[in-house]
């Protein structure tokens, strides 16, 4: 990565803003402005150049859902890992979860999150607590962090499980205009289930956590929604009945939005069994079924689920590496999020290429009320290269995070990022093949 105003870049195909990725053109950046897309674009003096070499280009992608522990656990990820393993991924900007230590429950928090960041190329937006550390029992000092930098507010780790703090949360969230994030699960259903409850559970001898767990929990969200006015959007939905009722509560017009992450529209409950308790297939929501994976992807294609997300979340070898049931939950997921979506989503023909960037580009943004990236002379540049044909493999050298709690070390992967450019940075990304 390095500080580069002015870039040429040659040989890439755009795609959005009126762009389909069909033509080969060249875009040039002065002073971390796009000032020109054309074709035979030659180099100016002062400038570095870039061949593309036929790689498409998007506004930089943005993932809504990730945990860079810091403060706190820094022993899993810090802000500048973090940032080091979305910039691999091909993201420019992320909004990080707030169960850290301290929990993002006040400005100060919040402030030392944009202030900690604020020289890497990737942009970090602060989600504020909903309730004072996370505890689930008074509402935290929404409108100070707001003023602070929050873009949003959740409890994620736990849910806002007191039906009356969530109405209050809703009910201040609208007036700032910013959605409640709930991380949808009933605690006395789900605990303390290892892994989702059905056939293969109970073949493991393992406790699961039901579907229904989820589901009762968005059904009650999205009737607090409708009683208040507030917008809820649906963390890291897992089930089929859930994306049912997310599409019921849309078409009632209420205001409710949720997110898919890649793991869950790409494996199943099945790898628990097959990978004898590999605790990296270990993850809350749990890997649940295959038609639970079919309904994420018809989701994804009826415009149910607006926004593909990771849920990235860094754990130590020392703590991954014990008993399944003793195991913490989560992986990373930021290295590996663009190769799942060739995989699942583009090569199979489920969704068109500037299908599935609508979902890492404008609609997490448009949640989230930032400013959409937009391949047009006058915007910043804020860019993601990329291909979808590539093969590489992620092996464990090839992991940008602080941790490496993946379930794919090791495996081939088609499509990757290439380089992103953003604040006037350039980072181009490389293996050693």
């Amino acid at each position: 990565m390095n500080l580069t105003p002015n870039l040429l870049i040659k040989n890439v195909k755009p795609v959005g803003t009126g762009y389909q990725g069909e033509e080969t053109l060249d875009l040039r950046i002065k002073d971390g402005i796009i000032v020109e897309i054309s074709s035979g674009l030659d180099q100016n003096d002062g400038e570095e150049l870039f061949d593309g070499g036929g790689a498409y280009v998007s506004g930089g992608w943005m993932d809504m859902h990730v945990h860079f522990r810091e403060p706190g656990y820094e022993h899993k990820e810090t802000i500048e890992t973090g940032c080091r393993s979305a910039m691999f991924g091909g993201f420019t900007e992320v909004a990080c979860m707030p169960n850290t230590k301290p929990a993002i429950h006040t400005r100060d928090v919040v402030e030392f999150i944009k202030n900690k960041s604020k020289r890497q190329l990737v942009e970090v937006h602060p989600i504020g607590c909903v309730t004072k550390e996370r505890a689930g029992k008074s509402i935290a000092e929404m409108a100070d962090m707001k003023n602070g930098g929050a873009v949003a507010f959740s409890d994620d780790g736990d849910p806002v499980y007191n039906s009356q703090v969530m109405r209050v949360a809703l009910e201040y969230s609208s007036m700032l205009g910013v959605p409640i994030i709930n991380h949808e699960e009933d605690l006395d259903l789900s605990r303390p289930g290892h892994m989702h409850e059905g056939e293969v559970s109970a073949r493991l001898g393992l406790e699961g956590t039901p579907s229904i767990a989820e589901e009762v929990m968005i059904a009650r969200d999205i009737f607090l929604a409708g009683f208040t006015g507030g917008h809820v959007h649906v963390a890291h939905i897992s089930t089929r009945k859930g994306v049912d009722l997310v599409r019921k509560a849309k078409a009632d017009g209420l205001n409710v939005t949720t997110e898919v992450c890649t793991h869950h529209f790409d494996l199943t409950d099945e790898e628990v069994e097959r990978r004898r308790f590999d605790t990296n297939v270990k993850m809350h929501p749990p890997l649940r079924t295959q038609d639970d994976v079919n309904a994420m992807i018809e989701g994804l294609v009826d415009g149910t689920i607006e926004v593909i997300c990771t849920d990235h979340a860094p754990h130590s070898i020392e703590e991954k590496e014990v008993e399944f049931i003793y195991a913490p939950n989560g992986i990373i997921g930021l290295d590996t999020a663009w190769s799942i979506c060739v995989k699942r989503l583009l090569q199979p023909g489920v969704l068109s290429l500037p299908e599935i960037l609508e979902k890492l580009v404008q609609n997490p943004r448009k949640i989230l009320n930032i400013e959409v990236p937009r391949l047009e002379a006058g915007n910043k540049a804020n860019l993601t290269l990329f291909n979808t044909d590539e093969e590489w493999i992620y092996s464990a050298r090839v992991v940008r995070s602080k941790s490496g709690n993946s379930p794919y070390i090791g495996e081939k992967l088609t499509g990757r990022a290439i380089g992103v450019y953003n604040k006037g940075q350039f980072c181009v990304n490389t293996i050693n093949k």
